[in-house]
């Protein structure tokens, strides 16, 4: 093999690992059904289905968000699928979009 194949197959090893890393870091989506918005306290409640990376069940519960901004795009009753994960401490959802 040549210098140039050698490289490509090792920088297509690397994206690969990389992506692969970069999945696992990723929480799987959840589903969820808002009932209630907090705008001012940063909050939203959903009732939800499993969430996996953090081993709960189904339940109602209150959800702090990373970013406030995430809540302008959601109204009561709207179905979501959703990520969350514990930031220092607290149970928080890094992601939220309505479902399609």
């Amino acid at each position: 093999m040549n210098d140039l194949f050698k490289r490509r197959v090792l920088l297509a090893a690397f994206a690969l690992a990389f992506a692969a890393a970069a999945a696992a870091q990723t929480p799987a989506m959840a589903d969820g059904e808002v009932r209630k918005i907090d705008k001012e306290q940063g909050k939203v409640t959903l009732r939800h289905g499993p969430i996996a990376n953090l081993d709960m069940p189904g339940m109602t519960m209150v959800f702090k968000v990373a970013d406030a901004k995430m809540l302008d795009t959601l109204k009561e009753g709207d179905k979501v699928k959703f990520a969350a994960d514990r930031v220092n401490g607290a149970i928080t959802l890094t992601a939220i979009e309505v479902a399609k």
